[in-house]
């Protein structure tokens, strides 16, 4: 009986730990090509980044709705 508590106690602690993890955002990019101050290396614009799918292109969605490509600028 007294396993079965403990094995209990175990899980409940799990679960109510478990959600916290996702709460320590640091402020970082997963990859580098995401940062925009990486936007204009060679290792994130074509054709150096299309072999690994790291282009600023493929990493970031444009906004189709306003034309806004991933400088900014209006096209």
């Amino acid at each position: 009986m007294e396993g079965m508590k403990t094995l209990r106690n175990l899980l409940l602690v799990s679960l109510l730990v478990l959600p916290l993890t996702g709460c320590g955002y640091q402020g970082f990019y997963r990859y580098p090509c995401q940062n925009p101050e990486n936007w204009k290396n060679a290792e994130c614009n074509p054709p150096v980044c299309e072999a690994s799918g790291t282009c600023t292109k493929d990493m970031i969605k444009i906004d189709t709705k306003t034309d806004i490509d991933i400088t900014g600028e209006t096209k």
